[in-house]
């Protein structure tokens, strides 16, 4: 048992929509009758994949930034990513107007690196698993005295993240349901986090890919597992949870799903379709869950969190090569 100083509160949360309100959007919450009809349920998607970067990922690294002291700031920031939080970073940095370092997987899809470079940050690039990513950040780290913003084991990235749900329930109403997926862990410590202090009866479930499920089975056996090899197309969830996002999971969490790389497949393709936006393959998680049957919508007000937008274009997974 964690003690109660690495949680974070429904405070945490408050002040942390107050430090990045002029630096993030408040997305839309959209409904469609079709998917409605379709499952059963009243579902509400907060469209973070209209974000800031095109990932809610800007709200936790704007908190995580600029909560950093002005010593702090001046020797940089540095993080590891396999797209969204190294933008997300490389964004909240400069609007410090600091320094980003941002370690970044072989392979690593190339809207997301290009959206990084664009934004000003210096790609480090390293074996595709996760040791090679934290050995290399923790070197970058070490040589230039840079503030690690981890992209999840850290309390302000996960208070940043629970805004979303803050404004989800504001435009929503109540729910008898929340969903987030789940990579690291950081989205649905914030998000339980908040619904659990604003809507105490709502369940909140996570959802994962099968192929990347260590959370599910964390869940399952109430202590951390690890995941070794990750395969899956939703890329930001290929990440393990740490002791922290575990700790959060545990206490706030109803229900951790998984799903199959074809639900994931067939429920990006009906968001693009009925909602007329771009979410990537991680986005699309939890509707895979509703729509492969892992959680029941039917007659529930569902609250959505469509995690981004961040696709290659080019390798759409319904494109044939």
């Amino acid at each position: 048992m964690l003690p109660d100083n690495v949680f974070i509160t429904l405070a945490d949360i408050e002040a942390a929509r107050d430090r990045i309100a002029p630096f993030v959007r408040r997305t839309p919450v959209l409904t469609s009758d079709l998917l409605d009809e379709a499952t059963g349920g009243r579902l509400f998607f907060k469209c973070e994949n209209l974000q800031q970067i095109g990932a809610f990922k800007a709200r936790g690294a704007c908190n995580a930034v600029l909560s950093l002291t002005d010593a702090e700031a001046a020797r940089g920031v540095a993080t590891h990513s396999s797209g969204n939080h190294g933008s997300a970073v490389a964004y909240a940095a400069r609007l410090r107007g600091i320094v980003a370092h941002v370690v970044m997987p072989d392979g690593v899809a190339r809207p997301k690196a290009a959206q990084v470079e664009r934004l000003g940050a210096r790609i480090t690039y390293c074996a595709p698993n996760q040791a090679a990513r934290e050995a290399e950040t923790a070197r970058i780290v070490a040589e230039t005295g840079a503030a690690l913003i981890h992209p999840f084991d850290n309390l302000q990235v996960m208070a940043g993240q629970g805004t979303a749900a803050l404004e989800l329930i504001e435009d929503a109403g109540p729910l008898d349901l929340v969903m987030t997926p789940i990579g690291g862990g950081g989205l649905i410590s914030g998000v339980s986090t908040a619904v659990r202090a604003k809507l105490p009866a709502a369940r909140m479930v996570g959802a994962e890919p099968a192929g990347a499920d260590d959370a599910a089975r964390s869940f399952a056996s109430g202590r951390l597992e690890p995941m070794d090899h990750p395969n899956t197309i939703a890329d930001g969830l290929r990440a393990g949870l740490s002791p922290a996002t575990f700790a959060h999971i545990r206490r706030n969490v109803d229900d951790v799903v998984t799903v199959s790389e074809a639900a994931i497949v067939e429920a990006m393709r009906a968001l693009w379709e009925t909602l007329k936006v771009v979410v990537e393959p991680s986005a699309a998680v939890p509707y895979a869950a509703i729509l492969e049957g892992k959680v029941d919508a039917r007659g529930k007000r569902v609250g959505v969190v469509l995690t981004g937008g961040n696709i290659d274009l080019d390798r759409l997974p319904w494109i044939r090569p």
